[in-house]
C-alpha cells in the first residue's frame, strides 16, 4: 500500500517557495504527495513535477479547495466558477502525471442548511448536470474525479458513502469515483468497514486521519476494520494522511483546529506514517 501526505499539513497555499519540503517528505518515508491546489498558478507544475522526480516521489492526487464562491449548487456565477476551478485542477492532474482530483466537488464547504424536499431535488439536479459537464472534460483528459462525503457540520449534501454512490449513478460517468475520509466517516457512518465495502470498486482514494484530525493510530478510528475492508475489496491505491495542526493558521481556522495533537506537523506526519506502514504490513 502506498502512502501519501497532503500539503495542507505544512502550507496554505502551497507555492513554489514550498518545493523544498518535497525532500523532507521523501526523508520521512512517503511515497507520494497530494497537492492542495487552492488556485490555478499557485505553483509551477513543470518545476513541481521535476522536484517530485528528483526526490523519488509522485503526485498521487490533487485535492480541491471548495470555499465560498465555488459551489455546483450555488447561483449561476458560483456554478461556473466551480466548474472552471475543477477543470483547472483536472488540467493540473494531467500536468503532474496524476490520475485523480479529489474532494467535495459538489458544494462549498461549510454550506449546511435545512432545505425542503423540493429544494433538495432541484439542487441535486443542478449538481448532476454540472458534474456531467466536468466529468466529460475529465474523460477527455484521462483523469478521474473522486467525490468525498463530508460530515454534517460541513455539508448537508453528501454525508455518507451511499450518498456518493447515488450521485455517481445519476451522473453516469466512468470518470466519477468515490473518495472516503476516515475523519468524516467516523462521524457519519454506522460502520467504517461497511462503508468501504459499500464503495467497493468505486473507491478510488482514501484520506486517513483520526477523530480529532490528528495522526492516524492515536484516536478512536477502527483501523483494523478499515484495513480489513480495504483488503477485502482489493484496494491498492493511495492512503493519504490529511491531518491538520494550528501551525497553518488558515486551514486550522477552516477545519476548527484549536489545539495541537502532536509536538509539530512533522511529528504528526511521521507518527501517522509509521502507524499506517505497520497496519498494512
Amino acid at each position: 500500500m502506498k502512502i501519501g501526505i497532503n500539503t495542507f499539513l505544512f502550507a496554505s497555499p502551497f507555492t513554489d517557495k514550498n518545493l523544498s519540503i518535497l525532500k523532507d517528505f521523501k526523508e520521512m518515508g512517503f511515497d507520494g504527495v497530494e497537492f492542495a491546489l487552492e488556485n490555478k498558478g499557485d505553483f509551477n507544475y513543470r518545476d513541481t513535477l521535476s522536484a517530485l522526480k528528483d526526490n523519488g516521489l509522485e503526485c498521487c492526487s490533487i485535492c480541491g479547495a471548495f470555499g465560498p464562491g465555488r459551489d455546483l449548487r450555488g447561483n449561476s456565477e458560483e456554478q461556473e466558477a466551480s466548474k472552471r476551478y475543477i477543470m483547472d485542477c483536472l488540467e493540473a492532474c494531467k500536468e503532474l502525471e496524476c490520475d485523480v482530483f479529489v474532494g467535495p466537488v459538489y458544494s462549498a464547504v461549510g454550506r449546511a442548511e435545512a432545505y425542503s424536499e423540493s429544494e433538495r431535488r432541484e439542487q441535486w439536479k443542478t449538481v448532476v448536470k454540472n458534474l456531467r459537464d466536468v466529468c466529460k472534460y475529465a474523460e477527455d483528459l484521462g483523469v478521474y474525479i473522486a467525490v468525498e462525503p463530508l460530515n454534517r457540520f460541513e455539508t448537508d449534501f453528501i454525508n455518507i458513502c451511499l450518498d456518493a454512490k447515488r450521485l455517481i449513478e445519476d451522473v453516469g460517468s466512468e470518470s466519477l469515483k468515490i473518495h472516503l475520509d476516515t475523519f468524516h466517516m467516523n462521524i457519519e457512518e454506522k460502520s467504517l468497514s461497511m462503508a468501504i465495502l459499500e464503495a467497493g470498486d468505486l473507491l478510488y482514494h482514501v484520506h486517513t486521519s483520526e477523530n480529532d484530525r490528528g495522526a492516524p493510530g492515536t484516536g478512536t478510528v477502527d483501523w483494523k476494520g478499515v484495513r480489513d475492508a480495504l483488503k477485502r475489496i482489493g484496494y491498492n491505491r493511495y492512503l493519504v494522511i490529511e491531518s491538520f495542526t494550528p501551525d497553518v493558521e488558515i486551514i486550522a481556522k477552516a477545519a476548527s483546529i484549536w489545539r495541537s495533537t502532536e509536538k509539530s506537523n512533522r511529528d504528526l506526519a511521521v507518527k501517522g506514517l509509521k502507524f499506517l506502514r505497520g497496519l498494512f504490513q
